[in-house]
């Protein structure tokens, strides 16, 4: 089969693909277009995501197509260790075991350090929308693209000078590894993406420069560190910044612009979050569900498996359809149906699974709770604009809008 994710209908609606291969008596495809192998069902995705002796994580970051040899070449100067989303254990479970005790991503933890910075940023960005009433605005760009970005350069301690160039470069990243860009701009992007690994082994020499003493994260990341390379090495600082960069807000921009996205184009569902705020914490869970932000991650098989009768060899790419196990059947019922009042719906596996769930997951939900929450309440007449249509950028796994355009009365109804 070919699953086409860059064109037609998988670009448009890709449930209707998700559909397809949920419907089929296999349990695994090859896509030749790929030269992937297509893990769907819920129970499948999970057991891949939890199963690191049988899937493992060093080709996850490596480009899902021939990359032209120019770009090759500027790729192949990056020195980058693998330490989170790349690494399988033991180095895993070390840098994991050092992320964990310097990045907050517990409850109280995420609340009472990052909570302020969150706040902080969504009320700046609010404010500015709203003085902009009977304008079109673009909630993509200005806001759920925006935020995530600022509160991650917070806590990492980065300059907000360099927010746009560190967008572009995340995005570049995005888009050089799970895109197929044409090969002048595969030149592009890698020039980017190494620009962008030298700013991170830049910001780490400067912390220890100053000695390490603020509380950003790469100051406690090289506290914790404690001048033992067994613990962490400054290069593996670096990389956990950089994946920081991409992953610590590219997620939440998803999250919050399919959320924005399901609450107002139903009619009366964005007023009703605005009225009862409470709501909007299961609102998001079925958000993340119904359209994650992600909706394929890659694995590589370490040895030979059996899924369904369907036998996948050794080193074979294997591309994990989120998207397609949080719509089985067999785990949701009625999957197709956008119910943020279902029962058991986080059960989805929007964050992964396992020894490699997300350690941002807790953060993203505050992020977007706090956003839609102070949103709604100051801008309840809020709508779409007229003639918005939802289109996505071309990507075999980030599900990521290009625009959200929106408008609001001049003047507020409420009195």
């Amino acid at each position: 089969m070919q699953l086409r994710p860059f064109t037609g209908t998988y670009l448009i609606d890709p449930a209707l693909v998700w559909r397809e291969l949920l419907n089929a008596p296999q349990d695994a495809h090859f896509a030749d277009d790929l030269g992937l192998w297509l893990i769907s069902r819920h129970e499948h995705v999970r057991r891949a995501f939890a199963d690191a002796a049988t899937f493992g994580n060093a080709l996850t970051l490596a480009p899902v197509y021939q990359m032209c040899p120019e770009a090759l070449a500027v790729v192949m100067r990056l020195d980058v260790p693998p330490t989170t989303a790349a690494a399988d254990s033991p180095v895993h479970t070390r840098t994991r075991r050092a992320l964990r005790a310097t990045f907050a991503n517990t409850g109280p933890r995420v609340a009472d350090q990052y909570g302020p910075i969150v706040r902080r940023r969504v009320d700046e960005l609010v404010a500015g929308i709203a003085a902009r009433r009977g304008a079109v605005v673009d909630l993509v760009g200005e806001f759920a693209a925006l935020l995530p970005l600022l509160v991650v350069v917070d806590i990492l301690g980065v300059p907000e000078r360099d927010v746009p160039r560190i967008r572009s470069w995340a995005d570049g990243q995005i888009g050089l590894i799970w895109g197929r860009p044409e090969p002048a701009e595969q030149v592009r992007l890698a020039q980017g993406l190494l620009d962008f690994w030298r700013y991170c082994q830049g910001l780490v020499a400067r912390r220890m420069t100053e000695g390490a003493a603020g509380d950003d994260f790469v100051s406690r990341a090289l506290r914790h560190r404690g001048g033992d390379d067994a613990v962490l090495t400054p290069a593996e600082i670096a990389s956990m910044a950089f994946n920081l960069l991409v992953a610590g807000h590219e997620t939440t921009a998803g999250l919050l612009a399919h959320g924005l996205d399901q609450a107002l184009s139903v009619p009366g569902r964005w007023s009703d979050l605005a009225a009862r705020p409470e709501a909007v914490p299961a609102f998001l869970e079925e958000v993340l569900r119904f359209a994650p932000a992600i909706d394929g991650w890659l694995r590589v098989t370490l040895r030979p498996l059996t899924i369904g009768g369907v036998t996948i060899p050794a080193g074979a790419r294997c591309l994990l359809l989120i998207g397609a196990a949080n719509r089985d059947p067999a785990a949701f019922a009625d999957p197709d149906r956008f119910d943020p009042t279902r029962a058991g719906g986080r059960g989805h596996l929007s964050f992964g699974y396992g020894p490699h769930f997300c350690i941002g997951a807790t953060l993203a939900h505050l992020e977007a709770r706090i956003a839609l929450v102070r949103l709604a309440e100051a801008m309840p007449e809020l709508r779409l604009a007229s003639g918005h249509q939802s289109r996505f950028k071309p990507n075999l796994a980030f599900r990521a809008h290009r625009t959200l355009l929106v408008t609001q009365p001049r003047s507020s109804q409420r009195t």
